[in-house]
């Protein structure tokens, strides 16, 4: 068995994404990465970030993508649907960010693989010990039962929570200055693309990366 690690929301910064994982020196054959969402938006590299991390896939089979609020808006924005809100939740960073990069695509604004990734990310991930989960969890609710509007958007009643989940759940979504460490939680949102840092925890040990 390798190392375990959990990434906080990226936001578009490439730079920091790859700083981290130079830190991290993660080993392909071995270690697991599970990347808790909030690829894309805010920052001005969301398109960078995006085909580094479908690169990284290629090179590391155990490594796993969660789906955050924010590709939840984009894959709605892209279908049509409440574009006004994708768009003023930082997507426009976005858009910039693809148009920017067209000509390295397939012809298309967001190239197939990219569709691909979007379309591909996990609300959840679990281990014998963690659950992974961009928000966090509602009390009292299984988690094969859990509401996605939760998983993806879920605040202050899960970060005011108290309740043993079963497993200590990792997740990104609500920044603060430095992780949170619970009991029943670890919060690795540090608020990377408002002028904090990137951070990364290794697990089982509740060891921190920052960059």
């Amino acid at each position: 068995m390798g190392n375990l690690y959990a990434i906080g929301d990226i936001h578009g910064c490439f730079d920091k994404l790859k700083a981290l994982l130079a830190k991290i020196d993660a080993d392909p054959e071995r270690d697991e990465l599970v990347f808790l969402g909030d690829y894309i938006d805010r920052g001005p590299s969301s398109y960078e970030v995006v085909d580094h991390l479908i690169q990284l896939q290629k090179r590391m089979p155990a490594i796993v993508f969660l789906k955050g609020n924010h590709e939840e808006m984009f894959t709605q924005y892209l279908s049509g649907m409440d574009r006004h809100l994708f768009v003023m939740n930082g997507g426009q960073a976005t858009l910039e960010s693809y148009m920017k990069n067209k000509v390295h695509s397939d012809g298309n604004l967001i190239p197939t693989p990219h569709l691909h990734f979007f379309s591909s990310l996990r609300l959840y991930y679990q281990t014998p010990d963690f659950i992974f989960v961009h928000a966090g969890l509602r009390d009292g609710v299984p988690l094969e039962l859990q509401r996605s509007e939760d998983l993806l958007w879920i605040r202050d009643a899960f970060i005011s929570s108290r309740h043993d989940f079963g497993k200590r759940v990792i997740f990104g979504h609500t920044p603060f200055n430095n992780p949170l460490v619970e009991p029943n939680k670890i919060g690795v949102d540090t608020g990377a693309v408002y002028g904090n840092r990137l951070t990364c925890v290794k697990l089982p040990e509740a060891v921190f990366f920052h960059v």
